[in-house]
Protein backbone atom coordinates (compact mmCIF):
# COMPACT_ATOMS: atom_id res chain seq x y z
CA UNK A 1 0.00 0.00 0.00
CA UNK A 2 1.23 3.49 -0.86
CA UNK A 3 0.08 6.94 0.27
CA UNK A 4 -1.25 7.37 -3.27
CA UNK A 5 -3.61 4.37 -3.28
CA UNK A 6 -6.66 6.31 -2.09
CA UNK A 7 -6.35 9.14 -4.62
CA UNK A 8 -5.71 6.53 -7.32
CA UNK A 9 -8.94 4.76 -6.33
CA UNK A 10 -10.74 8.09 -6.84
CA UNK A 11 -9.09 8.42 -10.25
CA UNK A 12 -10.26 4.90 -11.11
CA UNK A 13 -13.84 5.92 -10.22
CA UNK A 14 -13.51 8.82 -12.64
CA UNK A 15 -12.09 6.50 -15.30
CA UNK A 16 -15.14 4.24 -15.03
CA UNK A 17 -17.42 7.28 -15.44
CA UNK A 18 -15.75 7.98 -18.80
CA UNK A 19 -17.29 4.75 -20.08
CA UNK A 20 -20.73 6.39 -19.95
CA UNK A 21 -19.71 8.67 -22.82
CA UNK A 22 -17.68 6.07 -24.74
CA UNK A 23 -14.46 7.83 -23.79
CA UNK A 24 -11.29 5.88 -23.05
CA UNK A 25 -11.48 5.11 -19.31
CA UNK A 26 -8.78 7.33 -17.87
CA UNK A 27 -9.31 9.32 -14.69
CA UNK A 28 -7.31 11.89 -12.75
CA UNK A 29 -7.40 13.79 -9.50
CA UNK A 30 -5.35 16.70 -8.20
CA UNK A 31 -4.46 16.59 -4.52
CA UNK A 32 -3.20 19.59 -2.52
CA UNK A 33 -0.11 19.38 -0.33
CA UNK A 34 -2.36 18.91 2.71
CA UNK A 35 -4.03 15.86 1.13
CA UNK A 36 -7.29 17.57 0.18
CA UNK A 37 -8.67 16.54 -3.21
CA UNK A 38 -8.94 19.73 -5.24
CA UNK A 39 -10.41 18.34 -8.44
CA UNK A 40 -11.30 15.28 -10.44
CA UNK A 41 -11.33 14.69 -14.17
CA UNK A 42 -11.93 11.99 -16.73
CA UNK A 43 -11.44 11.71 -20.43
CA UNK A 44 -14.15 13.68 -22.19
CA UNK A 45 -12.91 13.97 -25.76
CA UNK A 46 -15.94 12.11 -27.12
CA UNK A 47 -18.38 13.69 -24.66
CA UNK A 48 -17.53 17.30 -25.52
CA UNK A 49 -15.74 16.96 -28.86
CA UNK A 50 -12.50 18.43 -27.55
CA UNK A 51 -9.17 16.90 -28.57
CA UNK A 52 -7.60 18.30 -25.40
CA UNK A 53 -10.26 16.69 -23.20
CA UNK A 54 -7.81 14.35 -21.48
CA UNK A 55 -8.44 13.49 -17.83
CA UNK A 56 -5.28 15.27 -16.71
CA UNK A 57 -6.12 18.52 -18.51
CA UNK A 58 -9.68 18.49 -17.14
CA UNK A 59 -8.42 17.91 -13.58
CA UNK A 60 -5.61 20.51 -13.83
CA UNK A 61 -7.98 23.18 -15.16
CA UNK A 62 -10.47 22.50 -12.38
CA UNK A 63 -7.75 22.54 -9.70
CA UNK A 64 -6.46 25.89 -10.93
CA UNK A 65 -9.98 27.25 -10.52
CA UNK A 66 -10.20 25.94 -6.96
CA UNK A 67 -6.79 27.24 -5.92
CA UNK A 68 -7.76 30.65 -7.23
CA UNK A 69 -4.15 31.77 -7.23
CA UNK A 70 -3.64 31.80 -10.96
CA UNK A 71 -2.43 28.75 -12.79
CA UNK A 72 0.32 27.52 -10.46
CA UNK A 73 -0.38 24.29 -8.61
CA UNK A 74 2.70 24.41 -6.39
CA UNK A 75 2.85 21.51 -3.94
CA UNK A 76 0.02 19.61 -5.65
CA UNK A 77 0.04 16.04 -6.89
CA UNK A 78 -1.58 14.94 -10.14
CA UNK A 79 -2.78 11.34 -9.86
CA UNK A 80 -3.80 9.63 -13.11
CA UNK A 81 -4.66 6.07 -14.07
CA UNK A 82 -2.48 5.98 -17.21
CA UNK A 83 0.97 7.42 -17.85
CA UNK A 84 0.42 10.88 -19.35
CA UNK A 85 0.98 11.63 -23.03
CA UNK A 86 3.23 14.46 -24.22
CA UNK A 87 0.45 17.06 -24.01
CA UNK A 88 -0.46 16.10 -20.46
CA UNK A 89 3.16 15.75 -19.35
CA UNK A 90 3.75 19.26 -20.67
CA UNK A 91 0.69 20.51 -18.80
CA UNK A 92 2.02 18.94 -15.59
CA UNK A 93 5.31 20.79 -16.06
CA UNK A 94 3.65 24.09 -16.93
CA UNK A 95 1.20 23.91 -14.01
CA UNK A 96 4.14 23.40 -11.63
CA UNK A 97 2.69 20.34 -9.86
CA UNK A 98 5.14 18.85 -7.38
CA UNK A 99 4.59 15.29 -8.52
CA UNK A 100 2.74 13.08 -10.95
CA UNK A 101 1.55 9.66 -9.83
CA UNK A 102 0.30 7.23 -12.44
CA UNK A 103 -1.00 3.68 -12.56
CA UNK A 104 -0.43 1.84 -15.82
CA UNK A 105 2.52 2.56 -18.09
CA UNK A 106 1.79 3.51 -21.70
CA UNK A 107 4.49 2.11 -23.99
CA UNK A 108 2.78 3.56 -27.09
CA UNK A 109 2.42 7.18 -25.99
CA UNK A 110 3.72 7.59 -22.42
CA UNK A 111 5.77 10.72 -21.84
CA UNK A 112 7.02 10.04 -18.33
CA UNK A 113 9.55 7.36 -19.09
CA UNK A 114 7.96 4.81 -21.41
CA UNK A 115 8.27 6.38 -24.86
CA UNK A 116 9.44 9.90 -23.99
CA UNK A 117 10.51 11.49 -20.73
CA UNK A 118 9.23 15.05 -20.95
CA UNK A 119 9.11 15.74 -17.23
CA UNK A 120 12.75 14.86 -16.63
CA UNK A 121 14.15 16.97 -19.47
CA UNK A 122 16.88 19.11 -17.92
CA UNK A 123 16.17 21.91 -20.37
CA UNK A 124 12.83 22.62 -18.68
CA UNK A 125 12.53 24.96 -15.71
CA UNK A 126 10.35 22.61 -13.65
CA UNK A 127 10.63 18.85 -13.21
CA UNK A 128 7.95 17.19 -11.09
CA UNK A 129 8.69 13.99 -9.22
CA UNK A 130 7.20 10.91 -10.91
CA UNK A 131 5.76 7.93 -9.06
CA UNK A 132 4.68 5.06 -11.31
CA UNK A 133 2.87 1.77 -10.94
CA UNK A 134 0.30 2.71 -8.28
CA UNK A 135 -2.61 0.25 -8.60
CA UNK A 136 -1.29 -0.45 -12.08
CA UNK A 137 -3.06 -3.80 -12.44
CA UNK A 138 -6.49 -2.25 -11.84
CA UNK A 139 -5.78 0.65 -14.18
CA UNK A 140 -4.43 -1.61 -16.94
CA UNK A 141 -7.31 -4.08 -16.61
CA UNK A 142 -9.87 -1.32 -17.12
CA UNK A 143 -8.15 -0.16 -20.30
CA UNK A 144 -7.60 -3.67 -21.63
CA UNK A 145 -11.29 -4.52 -21.12
CA UNK A 146 -12.35 -1.30 -22.87
CA UNK A 147 -10.23 -1.96 -25.94
CA UNK A 148 -11.11 -5.64 -25.96
CA UNK A 149 -14.79 -4.70 -26.11
CA UNK A 150 -14.08 -2.23 -28.91
CA UNK A 151 -12.45 -5.04 -30.91
CA UNK A 152 -15.49 -7.25 -30.28
CA UNK A 153 -13.74 -9.60 -27.86
CA UNK A 154 -16.11 -9.12 -24.94
CA UNK A 155 -15.20 -6.70 -22.22
CA UNK A 156 -16.75 -4.29 -19.79
CA UNK A 157 -20.48 -4.28 -20.16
Amino acid sequence: MTPYDEPMRLALVEARKALDTDDVPIGAVVVAADGKVLSRGRNEREAVGDPTGHAEIVALRAAAGVVGDGWRLDGCTLVVTLEPCTMCAGAAVLSRVARVVYGAADPKAGAMGSLWDVVRDRRLNHRPEVVSGVLSDEAAELLLAFFSERRGEGGLR
